[in-house]
C-alpha cells in the first residue's frame, strides 16, 4: 500500500522463489488469469489473500480488456523469428493497464478488508495515491482507481511533454476522486517532487500516501505474466516446426526500467529465456551502464518521438543493481548490499555520475544486453513495417524502439551465422496514442489514413469531453503539496 520506504528505499523480495520443475507441462496450456494466479502465489501467502480472493481480483482486473488473451501475440516476421508481444488491449490503450487494473483492485480489496464495519467517514483508514507519468501510467492508474472507495488519487505529468491523447485520457475522466496536475518541468522533475513527497513523514502519516508508480512492487509482480504467457503462446507455434531448446530473446522498450525487470524476476525464476534486451531512445543511460559501467545523468532529458521513455535516471534500475550488489560485491549480504547501494544513489545524486565495479557489469550483461535508438531510426521502422507487413500493421513509435532494436540484433545473428532465437519484442502502447510521430512517418504514403487505419472510436471521443486539470506553474514540491490538500477539502466525504 505504501509503496516506498519511509527512507527512500524501494521494497523488493529478497529471494526470488524458484518455479517447480515441472511448471512447463503443467503451465503450458493455461489462460493468462490462471498463469497470473500461479506467478502470484508463488509471492502472495494464502494467509494473506486467500485463493478464492486472489483469483476473483484477477478475473475482475482483466475482464477489462479488449483481448480475450490478455497480452495476445502478432507475427511479424515468422522467417526473421520475429514477434509482437500486444501490451495495449486493456482500458487506455498501454501495457500499463496490465499491472494498473490489478493494483486499483488490490488496493480496494485490503481498503474494504480494514474498513470492514466502519461506517463513519472520518474514521475509515483512506489512501492518498501520488504518482507521476511520462504518459501511460497516469491514464493507466487514474482508470484503474477512478470511483475506488476511500481512495484519492493524484498524478503529475510534465506539461507539453505528453502526446494529446495521453493528456485527454487523465483529464477528461469525472470521477471526483481522481486529480491530474500539470507541472511545468519534466517527468524527472515529477518523480522527485513524488519521491519527496513519500520522504515526509508528517505529510505521509496524515494522508496516508500509497504509489502506483512502478517504484510499487506489486506493479512489477503483475507484469511478469505476460513473459510466462508470450513465452508459453509462441512455444506452441515453434515446437509445431520442429523446433528445439527454445529459448526466445525479449526486446523491451525501456524507460523507468520497470517492464523489464519483470522479465528478470520472470527469468531468476526459471522462465527459459535466453537474454533481456532493453531498446532505449536517446536518452540512454541504460545502454551506456551496459556498455561502460558508469551510471550518470548525461544533460538534460532529450524530447524524443518515444516519450514515455523520456527518463534520465530508471527508478527500478536500482532494484536491479541491489541483486547484482548483494550476489557480486556484497558476498550475499542483504544488508551490506542495501548500505553500498545507498551510498552509490547518494552519489549519484551529488555527483550525477557513479561508477560500478567490473564483476557488477559483467553479471548485468549475463542477463540482459542493450541498444540506442534514434527518432530517425523509429520513424523508418514505423514505416517500413507498415508498407512490408501484409496487414499494414502500424507500430507505436516506443513499439519501435524495441522493433529496431530486435532488426539489428537479428542482423547480427545472421551475419554470425547463428540462426536460432526467436525475439518476442514487447509493444507497450497503441500507435493511436502518438498520431504525431505515426503521421510524420506515414503521411507520404498512398493511400494511408490514421483516422481509418489507426484512430479507435472510443479514443476519438475524447476530443469533445470537457478537461479537469491543475497547472503548476513550476516543479515545486510546496506547491504540489497544497494543490494535493486543497484537492482532498473539496472530495465529497462518502468517496
Amino acid at each position: 500500500m505504501t509503496g516506498l520506504a519511509k527512507d527512500g528505499g524501494l521494497f523488493i523480495p529478497s529471494e526470488i522463489p524458484k518455479l517447480p520443475a515441472d511448471f512447463e507441462t503443467k503451465w503450458k496450456d493455461l489462460t493468462f488469469e490462471q498463469l497470473a494466479f500461479n506467478i502470484m502465489r508463488q509471492y502472495i501467502a494464502s494467509s494473506e489473500i486467500p485463493d478464492e480472493d486472489l483469483r476473483q481480483l484477477i478475473e475482475k482486473s482483466y475482464s477489462t480488456f479488449r483481448s480475450s488473451e490478455v497480452t495476445p501475440i502478432k507475427e511479424l516476421d515468422a522467417s526473421k523469428g520475429l514477434y509482437l508481444l500486444e501490451l495495449f488491449h486493456g482500458p487506455t490503450y498501454a501495457f500499463k493497464d496490465v499491472a494498473l487494473q490489478f493494483v486499483g483492485n488490490l488496493f480496494e480489496y485490503f481498503l474494504v478488508r480494514r474498513n470492514a464495519g466502519i461506517n463513519d467517514p472520518e474514521k475509515r483508514e483512506k489512501i492518498t495515491v501520488v504518482g507521476a507519468t511520462s504518459g501511460d501510467t497516469g491514464s493507466a492508474a487514474i482508470y484503474g482507481l477512478r470511483g475506488k472507495k476511500d481512495v484519492s488519487v493524484f498524478i503529475l505529468y510534465p506539461t507539453g511533454r505528453i502526446s494529446p491523447i495521453q493528456e485527454e485520457q487523465m483529464t477528461t475522466v469525472e470521477d471526483p476522486n481522481v486529480h491530474t496536475l500539470s507541472v511545468k518541468g519534466t517527468f524527472d522533475d515529477c518523480q522527485d517532487i513524488v519521491k519527496q513527497i513519500f520522504g515526509e513523514k508528517e505529510f505521509n502519516d496524515k494522508y496516508h500516501v500509497g504509489a502506483v508508480n512502478s517504484i510499487n512492487w506489486a506493479r512489477i509482480l503483475a507484469q511478469m505474466t505476460y513473459y510466462f504467457y508470450s513465452y508459453f503462446s509462441l512455444l506452441k507455434v515453434v515446437e509445431s516446426s520442429g523446433v528445439k531448446d527454445f529459448k526466445p530473446r525479449f526486446v523491451v522498450p525501456s524507460g523507468n526500467f520497470g517492464d523489464i525487470l519483470a522479465g528478470y524476476y520472470a527469468k531468476k525464476m526459471g522462465l527459459p529465456a535466453d537474454k533481456l534486451i532493453i531498446a532505449t531512445n536517446e536518452n540512454d543511460i541504460l545502454d551506456r551502464f551496459l556498455k561502460t559501467g558508469r551510471y550518470e545523468r548525461d544533460g538534460e532529458v532529450k524530447a524524443t518521438y518515444s516519450p514515455a521513455m523520456d527518463i534520465l535516471i530508471s527508478s527500478n534500475f536500482e532494484r536491479l543493481l541491489w541483486y547484482l550488489v548483494r550476489d557480486n560485491v556484497a558476498g550475499g549480504d542483504d544488508i551490506e548490499a542495501g548500505k553500498t547501494l545507498n551510498d552509490w544513489m547518494q552519489q549519484l545524486k551529488s555527483t550525477g555520475s557513479v561508477v560500478a565495479p567490473e564483476a557488477v557489469t559483467e553479471a548485468a550483461r549475463v542477463d540482459f544486453d542493450s541498444e540506442k535508438v534514434t527518432d530517425e531510426q523509429t520513424a523508418v521502422t514505423i514505416k517500413e513495417i507498415y508498407t512490408t507487413h501484409p496487414e499494414k500493421y502500424v507500430l507505436d513509435p516506443h513499439s519501435a524502439v524495441g522493433v529496431t532494436t530486435s532488426f539489428r540484433n537479428i542482423q547480427r545473428d545472421n551475419n554470425a551465422g547463428v540462426s536460432k532465437y526467436h525475439y518476442i519484442s514487447l509493444s507497450t502502447a497503441h500507435p493511436a496514442k502518438f498520431s504525431e510521430v505515426v503521421n510524420k512517418a506515414l503521411d507520404t504514403i498512398e493511400g494511408y489514413s490514421f483516422e481509418k487505419d489507426v484512430l479507435p472510436d472510443e479514443l476519438k471521443a475524447l476530443a469533445t469531453k470537457e478537461k479537469r486539470l491543475l497547472l503548476i506553474d513550476e516543479p515545486s514540491l510546496a506547491k504540489v503539496k497544497d494543490a494535493i490538500v486543497e484537492e482532498l477539502a473539496k472530495e465529497p466525504k462518502d468517496i
